[in-house]
């Protein structure tokens, strides 16, 4: 375990939807990992950009799932979002929630006045996933943000990952009354750096490690932040979109899912690897060697984001596929 790449950092941050579990399925292996860190005595953090649920209903869900998890281990966007309004409101201030009763909480919480109709006294607008959120929502949302309501949205994800496939997710929403407003909010959760930053002091980290399986959030946020970070293929994140990142969105390593934090951290760095060599031919990666298909990926990897050439040869599309 020494070598063990948890064993170089000193916390982990693990994203939840794609990364942890999907929906109400969790992935094979994560409990057994998240305990290995917990064993190993490297404290564990769970960040998400999901605003539908209290850390409560976090930790529930997470103890129904095989991970037990207490309450100041949770980080979410809905609490980042009511943070941001804090900061920018006086005390009672009123706030249109757009999301579940667990915003809403957040935002009394807070010393604000949560409320879901707009009127002369809404200085704010927090928009969260719900999935009860209404087109009424959004047009009570949208009247206020017109007449000039401060709109702090939790996070932009387009869609969210569950055990059926990908679903819209609050960017989706977002970009809805975007759409109707012509104004961008402020954003809360991931990308920006403010979840993982919150979750590394909360437990004196210098040495972080985030984990998830967005690259425009999860990794994003991470790069933002100045955190090394692990991408995961179980969830939103596909070679492709691994090879053609933009720096912003560019891991320092790469797993199949998160069980590669118990493998070896020099195994898992994206870069050359024994047994590939990956050129560039006429504006074409070209593949040659033999090995494990994510270690081709991982040299594909660091030759496309080195050279700008994000085009596979034939054999390098072969072995992805």
């Amino acid at each position: 375990m020494s070598d063990a790449l948890l064993a170089a950092y000193d916390a982990v941050l693990f994203d939840l939807d794609g990364t942890v579990y999907h929906g109400t399925r969790v992935i094979p292996g994560a409990p057994e990992t998240v305990r290995a860190a917990r064993e190993h005595g490297t404290p564990v953090r769970f960040v998400t950009n999901n605003a539908s649920k209290a850390p409560d209903e976090v930790v529930a869900h997470l103890t129904g799932l095989g991970m037990p998890a207490e309450t100041d281990e949770v980080h979410t966007s809905a609490q980042a979002g009511v943070q941001l309004l804090a900061e920018r409101l006086p005390e009672g201030a009123e706030v249109l929630v757009v999301g579940t009763r667990a915003l809403a909480d957040e935002v009394a919480r807070a010393g604000l006045k949560p409320v879901r109709k707009n009127g002369d006294r809404v200085q704010a607008v927090v928009q969260g996933h719900s999935p009860d959120n209404t087109w009424a929502a959004l047009a009570e949302a949208c009247l206020a943000i017109r007449a000039g309501a401060l709109w702090v949205a939790c996070n932009v994800d387009a869609t969210l990952p569950s055990e059926r496939g990908l679903l819209p997710g609050n960017g989706s929403m977002v970009a809805a009354l975007r759409t109707a407003t012509d104004v961008v909010p402020l954003v809360a959760g991931k990308p920006q750096p403010l979840l993982f930053e919150t979750a590394a002091r909360s437990v004196g980290a210098q040495r972080p490690l985030v984990v998830g399986d967005r690259l425009d959030t999860d990794i994003a946020g991470a790069v933002a932040a100045g955190i090394d970070s692990l991408v995961v293929l179980s969830g939103v994140a596909t070679p492709k979109q691994l090879i053609e990142a933009i720096p912003a969105e560019r891991g320092t390593f790469l797993a199949r899912d998160l069980t590669g934090l118990t493998e070896p951290a020099e195994d898992l760095r994206i870069g050359p690897r024994p047994g590939w060599t990956v050129t560039v031919e006429d504006g074409v990666l070209i593949a040659e060697g033999d090995g494990e298909e994510l270690d081709l990926l991982r040299a594909l990897c660091d030759t496309a984001w080195e050279t700008g050439v994000t085009e596979l040869g034939e054999r390098a599309e072969a072995a992805l596929s």
